[in-house]
């Protein structure tokens, strides 16, 4: 089907099928630095223990990009692949109402049009299921962003399943890698996707703050304090331009726990460090 589209395709008309995706710079300015915000063709890695605050943080970005533009949103489409399980949709619909007047449920069915759910169970459903994303990339303009959470769900089951071989341990998450890269190169998309910190340095613990354990990433050594270290296939590691580390701090704020994000780029230098606060309402960032 996509390559039949494609062929209908003159030239010109595959270029303002492709200028129109819209860019997400500003999709949340607290995260990133101004000069390294995320831009089309992008790979944003969230990586973190098992409950900093990863999914919560998507559930953000998510309402960000499907509000409508007259209420702050960026009004694009989103495709949320949920290899874990934790998608919680009345989660969303709180978020959004309480971003929106009393009285617009029409304005979050619309919202809701902008979102396409799909649940994997397997490494090699994931595979197809991105196979098959590439007819709905080519024909939609307007779907900008692809969130995986998690890639490393399968980690675990293909090492297992792969036995002693590193190379069929990796098989499937590395053509999952090719099948994205095909997707960020021709549709111009960008994609966020969560890892969960299960693989402690073997550099022995020292002080420090969060952003030596980003910049050691950049530099590809790994980071020197706690569950940070890169184990996802090679291919993975080099089509990530940001890393996003969540945390949780020992501080609370109106009773609620706060995290700390660090995030870093392989554009830039430096690393911008942020705190929020899950609440009823959402994400908080803390000033």
């Amino acid at each position: 089907m996509t390559h039949q589209l494609r062929s209908s395709e003159s030239g010109a008309q595959l270029l303002a099928r492709l200028e129109g995706r819209r860019s997400l710079k500003h999709i949340e300015p607290q995260l990133f630095l101004d000069d390294s915000s995320p831009a089309q063709g992008d790979v944003v890695e969230f990586h973190g223990m098992e409950g900093t605050g990863k999914t919560e943080m998507l559930y953000h970005l998510v309402a960000r990009c499907i509000l409508p533009v007259d209420t702050g949103g960026l009004e694009v489409e989103v495709m949320f692949v949920d290899t874990d399980h934790h998608f919680d949709m009345l989660r969303l619909v709180t978020i959004l109402e309480h971003r929106l007047p009393q009285g617009h449920e029409e304005v979050v069915r619309a919202c809701l049009g902008r979102l396409f759910i799909v649940h994997c169970n397997s490494s090699l459903q994931l595979f197809f299921t991105l196979h098959y994303a590439e007819d709905m990339f080519c024909s939609r303009p307007s779907l900008s962003l692809l969130i995986v959470d998690s890639i490393s769900a399968f980690y675990w089951v293909d090492k297992s399943s792969g036995g002693e071989s590193v190379s069929k341990q990796e098989s499937n998450l590395k053509r999952c890698i090719e099948l994205l890269e095909k997707l960020l190169k021709d549709y111009h998309i960008v994609v966020f996707a969560t890892t969960q910190a299960i693989m402690r340095s073997s550099i022995p613990d020292r002080p420090g703050p969060s952003e030596s354990s980003l910049t050691l990433w950049k530099q590809g050594s790994p980071a020197p304090r706690d569950f940070s270290k890169a184990y996802l296939c090679k291919p993975w590691q080099k089509i990530v331009t940001h890393k996003v580390a969540f945390s949780k701090t020992d501080t609370s704020r109106d009773k609620k726990l706060v995290f700390s994000v660090v995030s870093s780029s392989t554009r830039t230098t430096g690393t911008k460090r942020s705190y929020f606060s899950i609440t009823d309402v959402g994400v908080q960032f803390v000033l």
